[in-house]
């Protein structure tokens, strides 16, 4: 500790600098002469000890004033005879931490130093705690931001019918609450001028508020591009990584984006997709009871904001007449057991999910599809954000 002491007993004054002078303490003693020049030389300390009446009462307290004005982050230990404990509640009430009691024979300067360490232990764990409280309300604020860009009511084509959810990912901090985190997961879906249906996911590398931003900026560029005329899918992507390309929010530190981006002509039952970085679509015939990707993992792309020179693929699907789509983020199948990082949930648990909910309604095989990836964590829960996307077509 880095303790600033002011004492009008220069014999109790020597003991106290032998005493707290031990154990790496870095101690600094004055008199009342020449306390305000101590405090206002700009030295930084942990906490300071004084006591309250020196020359004066009025005056002690002036320079209580004048240390909680110049060091506002360091607790005060205040010290007066038992007759003068009355005077300390107008420091207490002022800001001062805690006190001792001086005793005729001085046994309370061997209780000085567990006093100032618990006092400054304590003030510590209250700022952690009212730190870790703020931190929570703006997480809280940002994560709102964002679930309100995820659309509310998700309108399908006649004859088929569509559902998604996002689960962000949580830790817990000090004081044992969890805390849901702001994250880097989105899906949206909106209808083009000739009624065609855009399906995407996206998934911004890491969690947190940069995750969050970085998604948050993609969606702003959609929606901005989403007019004009793109009916090849890897033109539109291509656009959307050139703008991201542009973005520090995005590109700082190696940020990049993830993206499934998909066009469904409903009345063609065909679907177009481009991906950049990002697991295909999963389809689930109905008829034949297959369920495969669209295509290879290797199709598409490198992630957006990467390389703003790189050419995307666009595939074309012609759909079942009785199918399921699955557009998803990599939380989903990245869903570890406790204390084991090599058997995850996988794509394989998401097919065996897909083919034991075939009779199940959409909304219920969504709900599904989280509860048998977050179980197979065995208690300790998914470590990223969850985006799911459904599209379904029965005759």
């Amino acid at each position: 500790m880095r303790i600033l002491a002011v004492w009008d007993n220069e014999t109790e004054a020597d003991l106290i600098s032998m005493y707290l002078g031990i154990e790496e303490n870095e101690l600094t003693m004055t008199t009342a002469a020449d306390f305000r020049a101590a405090i206002e030389s700009g030295q930084p300390f942990d906490i300071v000890l004084m006591t309250i009446g020196l020359p004066d009462p009025e005056t002690g307290f002036e320079l209580f004033e004048l240390v909680r004005e110049r060091y506002p982050d360091s607790p005060v230990v205040g010290a007066c005879p038992p007759s003068d404990v009355f005077r300390v509640v107008r420091f207490m009430a002022h800001g001062m931490s805690a006190y001792v009691t001086r005793d005729a024979g001085g046994d309370y300067i061997f209780m000085l130093h567990a006093i100032m360490k618990s006092t400054l232990d304590a003030v510590r764990a209250a700022r952690e705690k009212e730190l870790t409280k703020k931190l929570r309300e703006e997480v809280e604020s940002v994560r709102k931001l964002q679930a309100s860009v995820l659309p509310k009511n998700l309108v399908a084509p006649s004859g088929y019918r569509i559902c998604a959810r996002y689960e962000p990912s949580q830790i817990r901090v000090v004081d044992g609450h969890p805390v849901v985190l702001a994250g880097g997961d989105y899906y949206d879906v909106f209808t083009l001028p000739d009624d065609n249906i855009v399906l995407l996911v996206g998934d911004a590398a890491g969690h947190g508020m940069k995750a969050c931003l970085s998604i948050m900026t993609m969606h702003t560029l959609v929606r901005m591009m989403r007019r004009q005329e793109h009916r090849d899918t890897s033109h539109f992507v291509e656009e959307i990584n050139q703008g991201l390309c542009e973005q520090s929010i995005v590109t700082e530190k190696g940020g990049f984006i993830t993206l499934l981006y998909g066009i469904l002509n409903a009345q063609t039952q065909t679907f177009q997709w481009s991906a950049a970085g990002h697991h295909p679509p999963l389809l689930q015939n109905l008829e034949t009871g297959t369920i495969e990707p669209l295509a290879g993992q290797d199709a598409g792309g490198l992630p957006l904001a990467v390389d703003e020179d790189e050419e995307y693929e666009s595939y074309v699907c012609k759909l079942p007449n009785n199918f399921r789509l699955l557009l998803f983020t990599d939380g989903l199948e990245e869903a570890f057991p406790a204390d084991d990082d090599e058997n995850q949930f996988g794509v394989e648990g998401i097919i065996r999910t897909l083919a034991e909910c075939v009779e199940l309604p959409l909304e219920e095989t969504l709900q599904r599809l989280f509860d048998a990836s977050n179980e197979f964590t065995q208690g300790s829960g998914r470590k990223d954000d969850t985006s799911v996307l459904l599209l379904e077509r029965r005759d």
